[in-house]
């Protein structure tokens, strides 16, 4: 009598386990975190972002290398630009000839937040065939479980505005 008991209580839990992790999925599948893309503005809310990367590098000579950098610390927002110039490739950090940091105001937040909204965000790919100079551009965001970083902009205008916009933040740090 007491087998039967702890078999039928056996059975019990591992049906209740099966329904509790099949509940675990749906809720998971429903919140979006199953998605194999975001868009920023819809999916990723502007107090979601920690930091934001776009990057384009090149091999021809003279190689070229720009990076631009958004993020968040101390509750506080920030720009940092980078220019690498040299006469090899790859260039490093030893090759830095102009870098700076602004403190962004919450307007100036926003403008990039604006010009980011409607981009879409899915898992990295690494793609080691394309050999082209970027942009590369990786958004940091809280639910983006180490792996949907990878944004395109939604058309060429928008991310040719953005990139205006890191011109025009870089020249106010200049």
């Amino acid at each position: 009598m007491k087998i039967a008991a702890i078999r039928k209580r056996k059975g019990f839990l591992i049906g209740l386990s099966a329904v509790s992790c099949a509940a675990v999925v749906l809720i998971l599948f429903l919140s979006g975190t199953f998605r194999k893309e975001m868009i920023v503005g819809k999916d990723i809310k502007i107090d979601d972002i920690n930091e934001f990367y776009f990057t384009w590098s090149g091999s021809t000579y003279p190689p070229e290398f720009q990076r631009y950098r958004f993020y968040v610390e101390s509750d506080r927002h920030y720009f940092y630009h980078e220019t690498r110039e040299g006469d090899h490739w790859p260039l490093t950090e030893n090759d830095i000839t102009v870098h700076g940091t602004l403190e962004l105001s919450d307007e100036e937040w926003e403008k990039f937040f604006d010009g980011l909204k409607g981009s879409r965000v899915k898992a990295r790919e690494e793609n080691l065939d394309s050999g082209d100079s970027g942009p590369w551009l990786y958004l940091y965001w809280k639910g983006d479980c180490s792996k949907y970083q990878e944004l395109s902009f939604p058309s060429w205008e928008q991310r040719n505005l953005f990139e205006a916009y890191c011109i025009e933040l870089k020249e106010m740090q200049e």
